[in-house]
């Protein structure tokens, strides 16, 4: 077969192949819109959700930051005025109430995100400072059942606290025992075995300084502290 008859083939071939294409468009022209749209749509929607998403969370970082200069505004001090331009509280109480609105608000809309979830945590202290023992217990069960370790063993710390200030020391100790047993950077593993150790002081010292002596020999603030309370026996 010569060159030409090549050529002409590959023409024919070509030819017959955008034919077949064209038909095959016109027979399914409605189908292939139908696809293009949604096609279109996804992108569109996708990018929504992005923009969406961006905007919430800009606007969750910036109440989170406005809560947390709530809870970390100093207290005014007797008989000193505030310096010029510094915003104070005039109790710990006040303070608290204000911060624990800002947190809870935060929470309440902006949950699905990390600000919102920390919000929560924050709530759960701001109530303890309240005295709403309630309430803390429900906002810091929320964020010890959540998946974020680090933030969920902040807030078992915290819950174990107040549940050894309620006079629930059995819930307490389960509490310390999961943090020893699953430890994070947030919540070392002797840093509970120190609060644990703190708690048996009243209902079984011979296990607490039985806990203070294992800890003494670890090189921690831990370990010291640990040091620190076996030399006051």
């Amino acid at each position: 077969m010569d060159t030409q008859t090549r050529h002409a083939l590959k023409q024919d071939r070509l030819v017959d192949a955008t034919k077949t294409s064209v038909d095959w468009f016109h027979e399914n022209r409605s189908r292939v819109i139908q696809a293009a749209v949604a096609a279109v749509i996804c992108i569109v929607v996708v990018i929504g959700a992005a923009v969406i998403y961006s905007t919430r969370s800009a606007a969750a970082d910036l109440a989170f930051g406005e809560a947390m200069d709530t809870y970390n505004t100093p207290l005014a001090q007797p008989g000193q005025p505030a310096p010029p331009g510094e915003k104070t509280f005039a109790t710990a109480a006040a303070r608290a109430k204000l911060a624990n609105q800002q947190f809870v608000q935060l929470a309440n809309q902006y949950g699905w995100l990390e600000p919102g979830k920390t919000a929560r945590y924050f709530a759960g202290l701001t109530a303890i400072d309240l005295g709403q023992t309630g309430a803390a217990e429900t906002y810091l069960k929320k964020v010890a059942d959540g998946y974020d370790a680090a933030l969920a063993s902040l807030a078992k710390l915290a819950l174990a606290n107040l549940y050894q200030q309620m006079n629930r020391t059995s819930e307490a100790v389960v509490l310390y025992n999961q943090l020893i047993a699953k430890p994070t950077n947030t919540v070392p593993a002797d840093a509970a075995r120190l609060q644990l150790a703190s708690l048996y002081e009243k209902t079984n010292p011979a296990e607490a300084n039985k806990i203070y002596a294992q800890l003494k020999t670890s090189k921690t603030a831990a370990g010291q502290i640990a040091a620190q309370k076996l030399q006051q026996k």
